[in-house]
């Protein structure tokens, strides 16, 4: 089908489009590493902004509060000392600040590769796949609904690219597969095609339940040894405004139970769920993610925990979530600023409303990935492939997103800020002196394949070059990376007996009738 982002139909380049950008085994990618954030973050608020802000969000949860719909959840905060009337519970701050004092500053998460291990805090920022949207887009299909093939293609994607840390919800849902089941087909594929950090969704009790086993059977661990440090994590929604639903608190204590971590993640979108004004809506998702916090620390004091933030505005005119606006931003830095008052891991997100990989999809995801950056962001979620404010799942977006991650990722390496004799390179510019170039001397030739970022996807020729070579647009490129991926994507090894395991679990857990639904 014609690029919706091409004017007219091109042809994939041919032999002279393919020359350059050639993929024979793997492209040219970075290795893996998780990027440590060492710049000062941006903090537009001011001491006397900050403790407004907390206050606020104080003032919400001891004279408004929250509404637990779980009824574990309000009697174990009734036991804690809060007051529960009905299903809204009223914590006091010094509860919160007591509880919150407990969690730890980071932690980290080991799967079954144990190479890819990965640090929540402690400036470490990870990058995960995009995760949930019910439709899918590329440029051969246009939108459809998920398939567990296209999933399965994700997956593949996730677990090739080094500047994805974790593999986190399903990249795309296979509407294809029964809800009651989906759960065990997509993470026995999530656990065969990827060896990275695993998530499983709270959705109720068999799928929270269903996913540990798995992943501790993927694993090779005991159930003793599997409690004992995060294999894994779930990551749980308020829903706003000021509520905690049933599945999601009921998951977020079954993870933390057996030592799995939980990140809390207010979807607070100002103008419609949580007020118009940015204090007021970051207030407000303050207080959402601090009570589920408090709740998970006093049941399990020290538990590994993070607080997310997915604050941005709407459009106004037609009350569509926006997504990598100055608010957006904004909103990020000021729950950055938040977090570390607090000593939380934070979690923020890549994001855009465009609808497909164009020049929209591109700048506003890049306003959100260096939102991220500037707001100290531990775990950047939906970092690569998220379109259409989270609809639409894109593999030609998801390849395309990761050439700006890896750019983020090179963007922090020291070597760019080193400052020794050779990095200042004096003997150089005495030997170039006024007159000459510095492209053949020694101190080039030394360091000219390394020196800078070299892009897989980007294409640096001028026009008429750009032109001769087939004038193949960015996501025309994209689109071929990943059907060359796909051709030669291999499974991470995995030990057959833990295969056979999951195979068997899977079935048993299919014959049993999996996760119960009410269709």
């Amino acid at each position: 089908m014609t690029p919706a982002v091409s004017p007219r139909r091109r042809r994939s380049g041919g032999r002279a489009g393919n020359t350059r950008r050639a993929i024979s085994q793997t492209i040219a990618q970075m290795p893996f590493k998780v990027p440590v954030n060492t710049d000062r973050p941006t903090e537009p608020l001011r001491p006397e902004g900050v403790a407004a802000i907390h206050d606020t969000a104080m003032r919400i949860l001891e004279e408004i509060g929250i509404a637990f719909l779980n009824a574990e959840a309000r009697a174990i905060l009734k036991q804690a000392g809060c007051h529960v009337a009905g299903q809204v519970v009223r914590m006091d701050r010094a509860f919160v600040m007591e509880m919150v004092g407990k969690a730890p500053s980071s932690f980290t998460l080991t799967p079954r590769n144990p190479d890819h291990r990965i640090t929540i805090g402690d400036g470490h920022m990870v990058f995960v796949n995009v995760s949930s949207p019910p439709n899918y887009w590329d440029m051969e299909t246009g939108k459809t609904p998920g398939t567990l093939e296209q999933c399965r293609n994700l997956l593949k994607l996730t677990q090739y690219f080094n500047c994805i840390h974790v593999a986190g919800g399903y990249p795309v849902e296979p509407v294809d597969v029964h809800a009651s089941v989906r759960h065990l087909d997509v993470l026995y594929e999530k656990l065969t095609l990827t060896d990275k950090v695993p998530h499983a969704y709270s959705l109720g009790r068999e799928r929270v339940e269903d996913v540990m086993e798995m992943v501790r059977i993927a694993c090779g661990l005991t159930p003793a040894e599997f409690a004992a440090s995060p294999r894994m994590y779930t990551n749980i929604n308020s829903t706003s405004p000021l509520k905690h639903d049933e599945p999601m608190i009921d998951g977020a204590l079954r993870c933390i139970r057996k030592g799995q971590a939980l990140i809390v993640t207010p979807f607070t979108l100002a103008g419609a769920m949580a007020p118009v004004t940015l204090a007021g809506a970051v207030a407000q998702s303050l207080a959402e993610a601090l009570s589920a916090i408090a709740l998970a620390q006093y049941v399990m004091p020290g538990c590994p925990v993070a607080m997310g933030t997915f604050t941005s505005n709407v459009d106004m005119k037609s009350g569509a979530p926006a997504f990598g606006t100055p608010e957006y931003i904004r909103a990020t830095q000021m729950t950055g600023q938040m977090a570390r008052f607090y000593g939380l891991p934070l979690r923020a997100s890549g994001t855009c409303a465009a609808n497909i990989p164009d020049g929209q999809a591109m700048w506003e995801t890049s306003n959100s990935l260096w939102s991220a950056v500037q707001s100290g962001t531990n775990m950047v979620y939906h970092a690569a492939g998220w379109l259409e404010g989270g609809l639409i799942a894109s593999p030609e977006k998801f390849i395309m997103d990761c050439e700006l991650l890896q750019q983020i990722q090179r963007y922090f390496e020291p070597a760019l800020t080193a400052t020794g004799s050779e990095d200042l390179a004096l003997d150089a510019v005495r030997e170039v002196g006024g007159e000459g170039h510095f492209f053949g001397i020694q101190h080039t030739q030394e360091r000219y394949e390394t020196a800078f970022y070299q892009p897989f996807l980007s294409d640096w020729r001028n026009h008429e070059a750009w032109e001769a070579g087939g004038a193949v647009w960015t996501v025309e490129r994209a689109h071929r990376i990943y059907k060359e991926i796909l051709a030669e994507f291999t499974p991470p090894p995995l030990d057959p007996a833990r295969r056979d395991a999951l195979t068997d679990f899977v079935e048993r857990r299919k014959a049993e009738g999996g996760a119960p639904t009410d269709f």
